[in-house]
């Protein structure tokens, strides 16, 4: 049994994210979640104070203060050519010459050398990943929500910048997630991505459900405008983060769609330490009826009484309502 989902490192992430070591990011992520970090992100970060005066950097922190969405920034890095850093069309927010500039900072730092001195560590997390989703099918399993995948799945393993955050990417024909170990406990360093599992596979679903889930709504956009008037029992701090109805159905799913692949292909236990998570640290109280009607969704679907999602989704709320009140029974 094969995988669909690539494991592989791209240099233009490495070096977006040794260039984020440069800036005030690290400090400002430990004040929001103090957290130990890769021993790798720890050298690369003495390793570079030298050049914290580059202008690659000055650049990097103004897009940081004026708040850019580091997928943008990483997306960014991925649309450059490899060798050269050209670029065919620079977003319009990109500052000028910046690639030029991120050209220079590899070639200052001779970051491809150092990455070939710690080629073991990034071997690990490679391989790692690499062994956690060597059996891993997502398509079948998401293409009941979202319909036929035709996009590639990338999975990019990451030991350096950003240690706390996800990020999910659509460029192109791919859609791509940076993934970094999960943290451990207070200052003790982050698990080796091979010695958790579930850690990989919900980061995967998450990454790329979210992706699917937003870019089918916003395809059907014109289905949904009645269904989307009702709200969704979130809590206020989601709804803050999300204010879309789309959004925040794009997170409800995501999570019940990782608790089902855990207690499926995993283990009862694991889904139920994944729900417990959710609700503890992002007040998903509504997870379970979430997962219930999901499943519940499926089996209908495979007798045909739905054709596809959108068919279900004027149903949702009243069978989470219900799915709820059974499940705090």
């Amino acid at each position: 049994m094969t995988s669909d989902i690539i494991v592989k490192l791209d240099d233009r992430v490495r070096l977006m994210s040794a260039l984020l070591a440069t800036t005030r990011y690290p400090e400002l992520s430990q004040q929001k979640k103090p957290h130990g970090t890769h021993a790798h992100a720890r050298a690369t970060k003495k390793l570079l104070v030298a050049y914290q005066s580059h202008e690659a950097v000055s650049t990097l922190q103004t897009l940081l203060d004026q708040r850019a969405p580091l997928e943008a920034i990483f997306t960014l890095a991925l649309v450059l050519h490899p060798q050269d850093f050209a670029i065919d069309k620079p977003p319009r927010w990109m500052p000028p010459r910046w690639n030029d500039q991120l050209r220079d900072f590899q070639e200052c730092s001779k970051l491809p050398q150092w990455w070939g001195h710690e080629d073991t560590v990034w071997s690990k997390a490679l391989d790692d990943s690499q062994q956690m989703l060597a059996n891993v099918n997502l398509k079948p399993f998401l293409e009941p929500f979202v319909g036929e995948i035709k996009e590639r799945l990338v999975f990019i393993p990451s030991i350096l910048y950003p240690t706390d955050q996800e990020l999910s990417l659509r460029l192109g024909g791919d859609l791509v997630a940076i993934i970094p170990p999960r943290l451990a406990w207070g200052d003790s360093p982050p698990w080796p991505f091979d010695e958790d599992p579930a850690h990989v596979y919900r980061a995967a679903i998450m990454a790329f459900g979210r992706l699917m889930m937003s870019a089918y709504l916003r395809a059907n956009a014109d289905r949904l405008t009645e269904v989307s008037q009702t709200p969704l029992p979130v809590t206020d701090a989601m709804r803050a983060a999300h204010p879309t109805w789309a959004d925040q159905f794009t997170q409800l799913f995501a999570a019940g769609a990782v608790a089902i692949y855990l207690e499926d292909h995993v283990s009862p236990a694991e889904a139920h330490s994944f729900v417990l998570m959710e609700k503890k640290v992002n007040g998903l109280d509504v997870l379970p009826g979430v997962i219930s009607v999901l499943r519940r969704y499926l089996t209908e679907l495979e007798v045909g009484r739905y054709a596809n999602l959108l068919d279900f989704l004027p149903l949702f709320h009243r069978q989470l309502r219900v799915a709820q009140r059974i499940v705090s029974l």
